[in-house]
């Protein structure tokens, strides 16, 4: 019998696998965007607003959208003064009660103040300030809401593996068991 718990952190690690694969790739557009502004800028004295606006925009939703990906795969900073030589049950409470007590609050809030942004954005059409700048700053924008999500399901997931750490069930053993049978 599948346990739900385990279902659900896999669905939301997969989610998290696939958005921080996808872009990932304009990682590789955004260095060959940049190698042409600076050849454009540099060798023939010619600069386009749209190409810079381009690599700010794909650096911000590379950074945001990619956010829950990171946290999958154990990449962000983190004080383990304590941590690092823990037990994986202690591990497990502090990742809980930082999910819950700490980065899912502060998702929300950002959630929260960043949706009436989003939707005025959206309301109006909003374009770039610059001249000569991009024409849909509502999409940039949005990569805040879905930063919100991603980064949310992930602590979501982070919290319930680490419940199940304390209830000694193991995520991949439990997958490993469901294979078998």
């Amino acid at each position: 019998m599948k346990n739900p718990l385990v279902t659900t952190v896999r669905a939301i690690d997969a989610i998290n696998e696939q958005v921080g694969r996808a872009v990932s790739w304009l990682v590789v557009l955004m260095v060959v965007n940049v190698f042409c502004v600076v050849v454009l800028r540099y060798v023939f004295s010619y600069g386009v607003i749209w190409m810079q606006e381009t690599y700010v925009w794909m650096h911000g939703t590379v950074f945001m959208l990619g956010a829950g990906y990171t946290l999958l795969h154990d990449g962000h900073v983190r004080i383990d003064l304590f941590y690092r030589e823990a037990s994986a049950k202690y591990k497990a409470a502090v990742n809980l009660v930082g999910s819950l007590g700490l980065a899912l609050p502060l998702i929300w809030i950002t959630f929260e103040r960043s949706w009436p942004i989003v939707v005025r954005s959206w309301s109006n059409l909003e374009k770039s300030a610059e001249a000569g700048g991009l024409p849909a700053l509502y999409l940039f924008k949005s990569v805040m809401i879905g930063f919100c999500v991603v980064f949310g399901l992930q602590f979501i997931a982070l919290a319930l593996r680490s419940l199940l750490t304390l209830l000694n069930i193991e995520v991949d053993e439990a997958q490993d068991t469901e294979r078998a049978s």
